[in-house]
């Protein structure tokens, strides 16, 4: 189960490109990613992300799309993480929820 990956965004008001790595937080639906945030909702490229209304994680050798981001505390991301996750994600003061992008219809 690869937790590690990378989320490309935009910085709020230079609009410089990022790439910063990350781990994903194994969740109960594969509709949402979920990304601890240790260091809280403060954190420079989650204030990002949220200002943009999403980013794209290279994640799984793939680009996914992620849209909708919500910041939520730590007892909301532990009801949404996998059991194994749970006592991790709930010490953390904020964790990031992300949607996954609709997969383009060809």
């Amino acid at each position: 189960m690869p937790i590690w990956a990378v989320i490309r965004h935009r910085g709020r008001k230079s609009g410089t490109a990022y790439e910063t790595p990350i781990a994903v937080v194994p969740t109960t639906s594969s509709a949402i990613v979920m990304i601890g945030l240790p260091w809280g909702a403060h954190t420079n490229w989650a204030r990002n992300v949220v200002a943009a209304g999403g980013a794209t994680l290279r994640w799984k050798a793939r680009d996914v799309e992620v849209v909708h981001p919500r910041i939520i505390d730590g007892a909301e991301a532990e009801r949404l993480a996998k059991p194994a996750f749970r006592a991790v994600v709930k010490r953390f003061p904020a964790a990031i929820v992300l949607d996954r992008a609709a997969p383009p219809v060809e």
